[in-house]
């Protein structure tokens, strides 16, 4: 198996947990935050909705500046919207990874904001960051979800609210 066919598995059964995860983000609660720092419901779970299209950014460019990229979210006002979203990037990037090849892992990948380098990495171990990404804010969604008593499905076993997994 290539590393990006194991990519490919690993983002399919990444993507299950996560699509369980996003189905339980309730519109009323788009505005709501833990604290002041904290993102909003609705930015964490667009965030982590997007994710998956990453993996166009890392195997099909060398850097992210922000400097030279406006980021800008997508609007999302409803759970179906949000789940749209999710499909879309999630379609995005298994195409991406379909289409990669392994010697791109090699390639070096920058993350910067103009002159200031934040990072410079392997493809792969980008890749691995990208999975690492989200699972992070996964986990940061379910904290919220359980603030607001919204069960939590399970992730890589059951959970409290899901005990038959």
């Amino acid at each position: 198996m290539t590393f990006m066919q194991s990519f490919s598995k690993e983002l399919e059964r990444e993507a299950i947990t996560t699509r369980k995860m996003l189905e339980r983000v309730p519109d009323d609660k788009f505005d709501w935050k833990p604290h002041e720092k904290s993102m909003t419901m609705k930015q964490l779970a667009t965030h982590v909705a997007e994710i998956p299209s990453w993996f166009d950014l890392v195997l099909n460019a060398d850097e992210l500046d922000f400097a030279n990229n406006d980021y800008t979210p997508v609007e999302i006002t409803t759970n179906g919207e949000l789940i749209a979203h999710f499909e879309r990037s999630l379609a995005n990037g298994k195409a991406v990874l379909a289409k990669g090849k392994d010697k791109q892992l090699e390639d070096f990948w920058t993350m910067r904001n103009g002159e200031q380098i934040y990072s410079t990495s392997p493809k792969d171990e980008v890749v691995r960051q990208v999975f690492c990404q989200v699972v992070h804010h996964r986990a940061q969604l379910g904290v919220y979800l359980r603030l607001l008593n919204i069960p939590i499905p399970g992730s890589y076993g059951p959970s409290a609210d899901d005990p038959s997994f």
